[in-house]
């Protein structure tokens, strides 16, 4: 039987948590409706004001463009360095990245035989890794290696190792423990469990999750190059500043183009590998044969 002092002991100590709850949940709002009104006050206009401006600048860009006509498409086509450079980034960055994942990933699973005391480290390892931004890292790898492409590629580099690490360990929490049983019985050794027991199983996830970063790092690459790392996002930076609209516009134009392809082409080979796999050309060698 319950005591009914401690019934109404309780009943009033809920009662005022409620009132402090609402009383907290007034005070933060008001501070929130003052903090608004001050920044609204300090602002050349409001909010409505510049809602309605919004589409000016893409507007002005779009017509320097067209003013261009046909020398629009040269200008493109004098920025596919800049392009090659930001690609370039991205796909050093993962491989890098990717090849130290698998690594990383492998030492950091529990039911791969690896020595318990390394597991938790190595995973707090890929935890600060991915825990800064790339941007972060670059701004402070530009302070100490200068402005060029490869502040950008470690920066990118390293967050990946943390990114990938993580899926990539969760995959090899899902293989099936007979394979690596039956190579240990055989006296195969941890290296060689891995390679032919575990990473034909995980190797279709692998890719695919190889691909998403890829992309990922692709859009990563161009807005580093903002804070000087190269590659499109300095040209845009220029571009921006000097208020070149028809060069803006080139650069927008050929970033969302190869973003588009990287994505369509990474899904495609994503589908196929969640399919059966096997990627198109294995598909159509095994019908050949």
């Amino acid at each position: 039987m319950v005591d009914p002092h401690l019934h109404q002991t309780v009943v009033a100590l809920e009662r005022r948590r409620r009132l402090y709850s609402a009383l907290t949940i007034v005070v933060v709002a008001l501070i929130l409706v003052s903090g608004y009104a001050q920044a609204e006050s300090m602002n050349s206009g409001g909010f409505i004001q510049g809602l309605r401006k919004f589409f000016d600048y893409p507007q002005d860009i779009v017509a320097a463009a067209w003013d261009r006509g046909g020398e629009f498409f040269v200008i493109v086509w004098e920025f596919i360095p800049a392009l090659i450079d930001t690609l370039n980034i991205a796909a050093t960055a993962t491989l890098l990245g990717g090849a130290l994942a698998v690594v990383l990933a492998f030492l950091s699973t529990r039911n791969l035989d690896v020595w318990p005391p390394l597991i938790p480290v190595v995973r707090r390892s890929m935890d600060i890794m991915r825990t800064f931004p790339e941007l972060i890292l670059a701004l402070f790898l530009i302070f100490v290696l200068g402005a060029s492409s490869v502040p950008a590629m470690i920066a990118v580099a390293v967050h990946t190792v943390g990114a990938l690490g993580k899926l990539f360990s969760e995959v090899n929490e899902n293989v099936s423990r007979q394979p690596i049983e039956g190579l240990e019985a055989a006296g195969a050794n941890w290296m060689q469990r891995m390679r032919f027991a575990v990473l034909p199983q995980v190797l279709p996830n692998y890719t695919s999750y190889f691909l998403l970063r890829f992309e990922i790092n692709v859009r990563a690459s161009a807005i580093l190059g903002f804070v000087g790392a190269g590659g499109l996002g300095a040209e845009l930076r220029r571009s921006i500043g000097w208020g070149s609209g028809h060069e803006t516009a080139a650069l927008l134009l050929l970033l969302f183009v190869s973003i588009m392809i990287i994505d369509q082409t990474s899904a495609y080979l994503r589908r196929a590998l969640a399919g059966d796999g096997a990627l198109p050309w294995q598909r159509l060698k095994g019908a050949a044969a």
